[in-house]
Protein backbone atom coordinates (compact mmCIF):
# COMPACT_ATOMS: atom_id res chain seq x y z
CA UNK A 1 0.00 0.00 0.00
CA UNK A 2 1.45 3.44 -0.74
CA UNK A 3 -0.71 5.61 1.07
CA UNK A 4 -0.17 4.94 5.12
CA UNK A 5 -3.80 5.78 5.25
CA UNK A 6 -5.51 3.68 3.08
CA UNK A 7 -7.34 0.10 4.38
CA UNK A 8 -6.94 -3.37 2.47
CA UNK A 9 -10.59 -3.85 2.72
CA UNK A 10 -11.23 -5.03 -0.81
CA UNK A 11 -11.67 -8.82 0.83
CA UNK A 12 -13.99 -7.49 2.85
CA UNK A 13 -17.63 -7.30 2.43
CA UNK A 14 -18.86 -3.92 3.11
CA UNK A 15 -21.14 -4.20 5.65
CA UNK A 16 -21.82 -2.62 8.94
CA UNK A 17 -23.64 -4.53 11.72
CA UNK A 18 -25.72 -2.84 13.82
CA UNK A 19 -26.40 -4.17 16.98
CA UNK A 20 -30.29 -4.52 18.98
CA UNK A 21 -29.01 -2.35 21.72
CA UNK A 22 -28.53 0.51 18.77
CA UNK A 23 -31.23 0.03 17.08
CA UNK A 24 -33.41 0.19 19.70
CA UNK A 25 -31.43 3.32 20.77
CA UNK A 26 -32.16 4.95 17.86
CA UNK A 27 -35.84 4.41 17.68
CA UNK A 28 -36.02 5.64 20.58
CA UNK A 29 -34.05 9.04 19.67
CA UNK A 30 -35.84 9.13 16.55
CA UNK A 31 -39.31 8.84 18.59
CA UNK A 32 -37.90 11.91 21.16
CA UNK A 33 -37.28 13.80 17.98
CA UNK A 34 -41.13 12.85 16.34
CA UNK A 35 -39.02 12.30 12.92
CA UNK A 36 -39.78 9.07 11.77
CA UNK A 37 -37.46 10.14 8.94
CA UNK A 38 -34.28 10.51 10.44
CA UNK A 39 -31.30 8.06 10.27
CA UNK A 40 -28.40 8.06 12.29
CA UNK A 41 -25.47 9.40 10.61
CA UNK A 42 -21.35 7.82 11.00
CA UNK A 43 -18.78 9.90 9.49
CA UNK A 44 -15.08 9.01 9.72
CA UNK A 45 -13.12 12.30 9.77
CA UNK A 46 -9.09 13.36 10.30
CA UNK A 47 -8.79 14.49 13.71
CA UNK A 48 -8.79 12.95 17.23
CA UNK A 49 -6.25 11.65 19.24
CA UNK A 50 -5.37 8.43 17.56
CA UNK A 51 -6.10 10.12 13.84
CA UNK A 52 -9.07 9.29 12.47
CA UNK A 53 -12.84 10.16 15.23
CA UNK A 54 -16.01 8.99 14.37
CA UNK A 55 -18.92 11.49 13.95
CA UNK A 56 -22.82 10.93 15.17
CA UNK A 57 -25.34 13.12 13.91
CA UNK A 58 -28.83 12.44 13.06
CA UNK A 59 -29.68 13.00 9.06
CA UNK A 60 -33.52 12.77 6.86
CA UNK A 61 -31.07 12.91 3.63
CA UNK A 62 -29.52 10.11 2.10
CA UNK A 63 -27.30 11.31 -1.03
CA UNK A 64 -26.23 9.12 -3.97
CA UNK A 65 -22.69 8.60 -2.46
CA UNK A 66 -24.48 7.05 1.22
CA UNK A 67 -24.56 3.52 1.98
CA UNK A 68 -27.81 2.78 4.13
CA UNK A 69 -27.49 -0.26 6.49
CA UNK A 70 -31.24 -1.20 8.08
CA UNK A 71 -32.29 -2.88 11.56
CA UNK A 72 -35.29 -3.49 13.23
CA UNK A 73 -36.81 -0.79 11.32
CA UNK A 74 -33.95 1.75 11.49
CA UNK A 75 -31.63 3.21 9.47
CA UNK A 76 -27.89 3.37 9.76
CA UNK A 77 -26.23 6.04 7.01
CA UNK A 78 -22.64 6.60 6.28
CA UNK A 79 -21.00 7.82 3.29
CA UNK A 80 -18.45 5.89 1.02
CA UNK A 81 -15.05 7.27 1.84
CA UNK A 82 -16.52 6.38 5.64
CA UNK A 83 -17.34 3.28 4.85
CA UNK A 84 -13.49 2.61 3.69
CA UNK A 85 -12.91 2.70 7.30
CA UNK A 86 -15.80 1.32 8.67
CA UNK A 87 -16.21 -2.36 6.75
CA UNK A 88 -16.97 -5.09 9.03
CA UNK A 89 -17.70 -2.68 11.85
CA UNK A 90 -20.62 -3.24 14.52
CA UNK A 91 -22.46 -0.11 15.87
CA UNK A 92 -23.19 -0.65 19.24
CA UNK A 93 -24.98 1.39 22.27
CA UNK A 94 -23.77 0.98 25.51
CA UNK A 95 -24.88 2.60 28.57
CA UNK A 96 -22.65 1.83 31.92
CA UNK A 97 -21.31 3.32 34.18
CA UNK A 98 -19.12 5.56 32.35
CA UNK A 99 -22.35 7.09 30.46
CA UNK A 100 -24.28 6.52 27.02
CA UNK A 101 -22.73 6.42 24.09
CA UNK A 102 -22.57 4.76 20.60
CA UNK A 103 -19.93 2.53 19.97
CA UNK A 104 -18.16 1.46 16.82
CA UNK A 105 -16.05 -2.19 17.33
CA UNK A 106 -13.93 -1.66 14.44
CA UNK A 107 -11.77 -4.76 12.70
CA UNK A 108 -9.68 -2.28 10.77
CA UNK A 109 -8.50 0.19 14.09
CA UNK A 110 -5.06 -0.64 14.97
CA UNK A 111 -5.31 1.45 18.05
CA UNK A 112 -7.92 3.67 19.25
CA UNK A 113 -7.96 5.50 22.28
CA UNK A 114 -9.51 6.10 25.48
CA UNK A 115 -12.60 8.18 24.82
CA UNK A 116 -13.70 5.16 22.18
CA UNK A 117 -14.24 7.90 19.42
CA UNK A 118 -10.80 8.08 18.25
CA UNK A 119 -8.80 5.00 16.46
CA UNK A 120 -6.19 4.90 13.55
CA UNK A 121 -5.32 2.05 10.60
Amino acid sequence: MSDPFAVETQDLPRTLTVSDAAAKRIAFLKEQEGDKALMLRITVSGGGCSGFQYGFSFDDTVTPDDLVFEKNGVQVVTDQVSMDLLVGSEVDFVDDLMGSYFQITNPNATASCGCGTSFSV
